[in-house]
């Protein structure tokens, strides 16, 4: 063998030994608990909760946004709890929130969520308008003051269509800088906030944390984007197929402490497309 083809051979079992090494000392990226929003098991929710749970924890779940609206929540706590599936936070609807928030507040205690979500300000013709958001940061600070008291947290759940521009920004910055931090907290959609046209690194760098809650999801490649916050369904893809970042999401999501996140897959093939999604959050790595 000559001197030649020696060091070639030399350095292959280096590179080979440093590649190993790097692949040991490596990190998981995603380490928070595997959660799921229950959105994305709407139709088989509405046929049996029960095996919809069943299904849930085979995937590999131990908490869950939401879910079983349809019966007493003691009930759904148990069957969630049976299957060591946590409720950390759950929806609901702004009218209800308006109206009745210790009703909600009395549902999220039960369930033994800390977090109550809102995801979506009425707004008509398909246009957030200034008096749609002033409106909503003055019921959300009340609202949030009125759950903060029963030791609870309110996120708003933001939808895309809050980029409309306002001054010098949008009206998402007019909703985090007239909702009180004290009692208004938000919720990151990753898709949604692209779709509108915002950079989720970019706004989680922004409003660090304000943010207290993720939804992940990711989407197709070419997706026209608009202010509607209404996509079809085609448009979610499994994470690490679509265009969104994830991994630089999870790292700046992780260093402002976000610490639950909920894949939400809205596609008609969930079955094949969460346990692919499972598959990629649990494949990156922190290096």
């Amino acid at each position: 063998m000559n001197k030649y083809i020696a060091s070639i051979l030399w350095l292959s079992v280096m590179l080979s030994a440093r590649e190993r090494g790097t692949a040991q000392n490596s990190k998981p990226l995603y380490t928070a608990p595997l959660g799921v929003e229950a959105y994305t098991f709407r139709k088989s929710f509405s046929i049996n909760t029960a095996k919809t749970l069943d299904t849930i924890k085979m995937m590999g779940f131990t908490e869950i946004e939401g879910g079983g609206e349809q019966m007493p929540p003691e009930e759904y706590k148990k069957l969630c709890g049976e299957r060591g599936i946590s409720i950390p936070s759950i929806g609901a609807g702004y009218e209800q929130l308006v109206t009745h928030p210790d009703s909600v507040a009395f549902r999220a205690r039960t369930l033994g969520a800390r977090y109550v979500m809102c995801a979506w300000i009425p707004h008509d013709h398909g246009v957030l308008t200034y008096e749609n958001a002033k409106k909503a940061a003055d019921d959300f600070n009340r609202i949030g003051k009125i759950l903060s008291e029963q030791g609870l947290i309110f996120c708003y759940h933001a939808h895309g269509y809050e980029f409309q521009p306002y001054g010098n920004g949008s009206l998402l910055d007019f909703l985090f800088e007239n909702t009180d931090p004290r009692y208004v907290s938000f919720e990151m959609d990753v898709f949604w906030m692209q779709f509108g046209g915002g950079n989720p690194v970019d706004l989680l760098k922004k409003y660090g944390s304000r943010w207290k809650l993720m939804h992940l999801k990711d989407m197709r490649k070419g997706t026209k984007r608009n202010l509607t916050g209404l996509s079809s369904p085609e448009n979610d893809v499994p994470l690490g197929t679509g265009e969104i970042g994830i991994p630089d999401i999870l790292k700046e999501a992780g260093i402002i402490g976000i610490s639950h996140y909920f894949i939400e897959d809205e596609s008609n093939q969930v079955d094949q497309q969460v346990p692919q999604s499972i598959r990629y959050l649990k494949s990156l790595k922190d290096r």
